[in-house]
């Protein structure tokens, strides 16, 4: 159960992937059914033989249906070649849309690393999907989520985007194993500060700056701080290159705030394909 102060706290989150458009299971109007969750997905036109998918979760008080229903970003992954995949989160006990169990310190009412993974599994099986080409993003709390399904599992998914959401506190000692991770966020967040903030004094958002610390440990990278900065369109790159071969970490900045600016799409789907 999730404390009602959080619906207060993190409304922006709530709103950006949400919307009160019909569920969609591959043009069903409905929802794919897991035992235990359910999962939204478009498929591109013309695809031929297993294509790559991305899986997108919402934010707090969000659904599925809401990404997979924000045209702009949806319809790049699409034109792309990319399968999109929108899990569904937990109802909230309000019964106001949904979120993710990933607080390190509370107990789970689903394993949602194993859900996910059950969901791209499915999506693969039931779609010809190209089970080890998927990139796991997220926004807010979904950035939280694919911060921890990065750090708990990290071969799941080929690659993790989260934006403008890290670990809470503690942070984790340490990570499962190596991983591609491009992490966004804007310098302007009041939301998800970079810096982290305090909910209350048991629901603690944590430092971006130390979760980058964090992955640079996990991948090996032997500078401290970025070794490499580069502005791409509104966003400030920063690059670890001298680390353990096959991992990739790089932390994109932007002078906005909460919210994803509109050429992340473009921007994480070029990085995910420069493998």
């Amino acid at each position: 159960m999730r404390p009602a102060f959080w619906g207060l706290a993190l409304l922006v989150a709530a709103t950006f992937w949400a919307t009160g458009a019909a569920a969609d299971c591959n043009g069903v109007d409905q929802p794919c059914r897991l035992t235990n969750g359910t999962y939204h997905i478009l498929l591109p036109k013309a695809a031929k033989g297993p294509v790559p998918a991305i899986m997108l979760l919402h934010g707090y008080g969000g659904e599925g249906v809401g990404s997979i229903r924000n045209k702009g970003m949806v319809n790049l992954m699409l034109a792309r070649g990319y399968a999109v995949i929108a899990p569904d989160g937990q109802p909230r006990p309000n019964g106001k849309g949904r979120s993710w169990d990933f607080h390190p310190d509370r107990p789970a009412t689903r394993d949602e690393t194993a859900f996910l993974i059950a969901v791209a599994d499915d999506a693969a099986a039931e779609y010809g999907l190209q089970r080890d080409a998927m990139l796991l993003a997220g926004f807010s709390i979904g950035g939280s989520m694919t911060s921890y399904v990065a750090c708990q599992a990290p071969t799941a998914f080929a690659a993790y985007a989260p934006v403008a959401g890290s670990f809470w506190r503690p942070h984790p000692a340490a990570c499962a194993g190596t991983v591609r991770l491009l992490h966004t966020h804007g310098t302007a967040d009041r939301t998800v500060p970079l810096i982290g903030r305090a909910i209350t004094p048991d629901f603690v958002q944590g430092n971006v700056f130390e979760a980058m610390e964090i992955w640079r440990r996990t991948n090996g990278c032997a500078s401290a701080s970025a070794d490499r900065t580069e502005p791409q369109g509104v966003f400030s790159i920063q690059r670890w290159t001298d680390c353990q071969p096959g991992t990739d970490l790089q932390f994109a900045l932007h002078d906005g705030g909460h919210s994803i600016p509109k050429s992340w799409a473009k921007m994480a789907v070029d990085w995910f394909e420069d493998r």
